[in-house]
């Protein structure tokens, strides 16, 4: 991986209904480009937590001129085998996520380096279905790029959706089988959405990730960060 490009933040999370005291703190990762501004974009983890990988993915975005925000959304927990990352998915408080989203979105909004009133959110795996999930609550969030999304406990109302979806899914994808991606798109447009669902062939789940080399694939993935970034640059022009 490059040098580490940008820093640790922390940022207030959203307001929980009815509470009077101050919101509780998220840490997070920031990182602007060299321009010092850009459009803003969350980056949403894996179901490993906020791990060098995801603050890598935030420098990658930086250097191709975007502000990236990847809140902590395991409250400094992370994970290195499966079965504690997925104890630490399936104990993720669903309120209190999208409590944490509503406080990034914010916070990446009155970063001063973000430009527009709109960011996009690019998420993986757990991180892609929050990232759907995070749109659909908040008119902020004006594209959304979900690669191969996936949690159990989390369901969308794709009623408040205002966002353009790009779903990047995998063809040999034991999580996430091609007929739900499929099943996405075809919800998505039938709510009116404007989303294609891509399937990339001969991949499984989590091929760009490149600290995995059980699974990444190099060039599907160079083929998707490109795609991402082209979508994101559309989208939030």
């Amino acid at each position: 991986m490059a040098k580490r490009g940008g820093r640790e933040i922390e940022f207030a999370s959203g307001a929980e209904p009815g509470a009077t005291g101050e919101p509780e703190r998220v840490r997070g990762y920031l990182a602007t480009p060299a321009s010092g501004h850009g459009p803003g974009v969350l980056v949403i983890q894996e179901w490993w937590g906020l791990v060098d990988h995801v603050r890598d993915v935030c420098d990658r975005f930086a250097r191709e001129g975007f502000v990236a925000l990847a809140p902590d959304l395991y409250r400094g927990e992370t994970a290195s085998d499966p079965d504690t990352a997925g104890r630490l998915m399936m104990h993720l408080e669903i309120p209190r996520a999208a409590r944490d989203l509503d406080g990034a979105v914010k916070a990446l909004l009155d970063e001063p380096a973000t430009d527009g009133p709109r960011i996009g959110a690019v998420g993986f795996c757990m991180g892609g279905q929050l990232a759907l999930f995070a749109a659909c609550r908040n008119p902020a969030i004006g594209a959304v790029v979900d690669f191969y999304g996936v949690h159990p406990k989390v369901t969308l109302d794709l009623s408040g959706l205002q966002a353009a979806v790009l779903g990047i899914f995998a063809e040999r994808d034991e999580f996430v089988p091609p007929d739900v991606a499929r099943k996405l798109e075809a919800d998505l447009k039938g709510a009116g959405k404007r989303a294609v669902c891509q399937i990339y062939p001969g991949v499984g789940h989590a091929f760009f990730n490149d600290t995995r080399p059980d699974v990444y694939d190099a060039d599907a993935a160079a083929r998707a960060w490109s795609e991402t970034l082209a979508f994101l640059r559309a989208e939030l022009r």
